[in-house]
């Protein structure tokens, strides 16, 4: 979904920030070398006025300057973090509220940074993190099958109607929200397949256990022909 060049700029070193965090334990077999890999990046968040972890790399320097020149969420930032623990551990979720905080963590924080970073102040975090945690949870329902190939156990409850029940939990949250017409709101244009694909795993919940929770390449089409016509997120 189409951004303003303009406003690319800060989107691509928070993208890429989450990338780094995200293989950090797919990087190597012993978690160690994990642990070693977010903790870097937890120095370069705190360290960011300081600049030095991050002098040197050429994500953590944009990154430190970034979090100085929007004054960006650092808690936010470490939340992001230290979700990431879970890949390492590969532990399953001991309650739902675990399985919720993970996804609110990981794609609710990143949703709500890069509204941030796009001018979004605080009166506009919960939106943001509502639109990030349906994202977030369309793309954790079609990892599944691979998580569990790593030997992770990615859901609380993996009974289809309990997949069933967090896509319409999440749908009815989104179709709550009433964006506002400000230039950050663009961002919320990465989220164009949360709704479709979480109507998709309500409906037919047992797609995410079959690896086949996806759009036609038409109904991909045709959506983003819809929101480039009405320019809505």
């Amino acid at each position: 979904m189409s951004i303003k060049p303009d406003l690319r700029a800060p989107l691509f070193v928070l993208y890429a920030f989450n990338l780094e965090i995200a293989r950090a334990a797919w990087a190597s077999q012993e978690p160690m070398v994990g642990q070693m890999r977010l903790q870097f990046w937890r120095d370069i968040v705190t360290q960011a006025d300081e600049n030095g972890s991050a002098r040197y790399h050429e994500v953590g320097r944009p990154l430190a300057v970034l979090i100085r020149e929007k004054r960006l969420d650092t808690e936010a930032l470490d939340q992001m973090i230290t979700a990431r623990w879970w890949d390492l551990n590969k532990d399953g979720f001991d309650a739902p509220e675990a399985f919720r905080a993970q996804i609110e963590a990981t794609a609710g924080n990143l949703m709500w940074l890069s509204a941030q970073a796009l001018g979004a102040g605080e009166t506009d975090r919960s939106l943001a993190q509502t639109w990030g945690f349906a994202q977030g949870l369309a793309a954790w329902f079609q990892a599944v099958p691979e998580l569990e190939k790593r030997g992770c156990r990615p859901l609380y409850d993996g009974r289809p109607a309990a997949i069933s029940g967090l896509a319409r939990a999440a749908l009815s949250d989104l179709r709550n929200t009433k964006p506002p017409r400000a230039p950050w709101t663009m961002v919320l244009r990465t989220a164009w397949q949360a709704e479709p694909l979480l109507k998709l795993a309500a409906k037919e919940p047992q797609r995410v256990a079959d690896g086949a929770l996806a759009l036609s390449e038409f109904h991909k089409k045709r959506r983003l022909f819809f929101k480039a016509l009405t320019g809505r997120p």
